[in-house]
């Protein structure tokens, strides 16, 4: 680790999703007096040691920071009863998009709530991240919300050729290959394992013209409860998270005006960014402190 951040204390935790299931997390903590807590909400199939960097980042700030992985990805995902350090299948496994939020999601920003209860919580969430502040029902306990490259992600409003690539994949690869198998494999293409359920609803989502506002989930409306101050940021380069995907989901949340931010990599000294470039090291002194310095009220 950098040895700027040495004075950050990092602890491996478990806490328990609201249904009782067990979630892994990773808390971390600055050394000196504790001013602000952040919770990390993690993109589809992407484990939270993606995060790793930006949260000591954010700890070396003065914030209590938590990662975590949703049911099923990461270190929440069951171990095998057989084999050394191998997960178990995710054959029959039950889960959803929605669960995550509901259950998940939920949980985290219940735990962290309880635990920091003096502090502010702010809620970071990449890609679905983001999606879920609108679908819990206790997003009112989140002073302030930043969304990294998070978006209503209908294949419409992607990029060309990659919304074209992204529609084939999921319905005729990406669906055929879930039902034969039983779970989504991170082989074809996807990042990590995910359960069946998950992928299933994640492909009608974005094969739907407004993604997940055209499903019928009660939790939508909680998008209506979240009172806070939402920042949204997009780049110029995310074949994915484009700008009108991004203004769509922060359309979702109707009691407060979004501010929805385009960055340019040439603005940031970047040749690219991307969908997932945000988190890496060599934006610390630039995109990492623009969002600590509005996080924190700076």
């Amino acid at each position: 680790m950098d040895a700027a951040l040495d004075d950050v204390f990092i602890d491996e935790i478990s806490f328990p999703a609201t249904d009782g299931y067990g979630l892994t997390g990773t808390l971390f903590l600055p050394r000196g007096a504790k001013r602000h807590a952040v919770l990390i909400n993690s993109a589809t199939a992407v484990p939270r040691k993606i995060y790793r960097g930006f949260a000591s980042y954010l700890a070396h700030r003065g914030c209590a920071v938590l990662t975590y992985d949703y049911r099923g990805i990461g270190d929440s995902r069951l171990p095998a009863m057989v084999g050394y350090n191998r997960p178990k299948s995710l054959v029959g496994f039950k889960a959803s998009m929605s669960d995550w939020a509901a259950l998940d999601v939920t949980a985290a920003v219940r735990w962290m709530r309880e635990r920091y209860n003096t502090l502010p919580l702010a809620y970071i969430g990449h890609s679905f991240g983001g999606q879920a502040l609108g679908l819990i029902a206790n997003n009112t306990d989140i002073s302030r919300a930043t969304f990294v490259a998070s978006q209503a992600a209908t294949w419409r409003l992607m990029t060309s050729p990659e919304k074209y690539r992204v529609f084939a994949f999921m319905n005729f690869v990406g669906v055929p290959l879930t039902h034969a198998l039983g779970y989504a494999p991170g082989w074809a293409g996807i990042g990590e394992d995910l359960p069946k359920g998950v992928f299933l609803q994640w492909a009608e989502w974005v094969s739907s013209p407004r993604y997940l506002f055209d499903s019928k989930l009660p939790a939508l409306e909680n998008f209506a409860k979240f009172r806070g101050e939402l920042r949204a940021l997009c780049f110029s380069d995310d074949p994915w998270a484009t700008r009108p995907a991004v203004e769509l989901l922060a359309s979702g949340f109707t009691t407060i005006k979004p501010e929805v931010l385009t960055v340019k990599p040439s603005e940031v000294g970047a040749k690219e960014i991307g969908h997932f470039g945000f988190f890496r090291l060599e934006h610390r002194d630039t995109l990492w402190r623009g969002v600590a310095e509005w996080v924190q009220g700076e």
